[in-house]
């Protein structure tokens, strides 16, 4: 295998992972600005505390 092509194999595999964004976030973490799972019906954030998971529509 030639150099060119042990380096581009390795950059594929080097990069960082970009985390999925969650298309929407639950009213009780928009307001404590926590990172949601977007979890149904419930988020995990809310089932961890107890509250109600309600997703506003945009």
């Amino acid at each position: 295998m030639s150099s060119q092509q042990n380096t581009q194999s390795q950059t594929q595999y080097d990069s960082p992972r970009v985390p999925r964004r969650t298309p929407m976030a639950c009213q009780f973490c928009r307001g404590r600005k926590l990172k949601c799972d977007g979890g149904r019906p419930s988020c995990s954030n809310c089932n961890r505390r107890g509250q109600p998971c309600v997703y506003a529509p945009v």
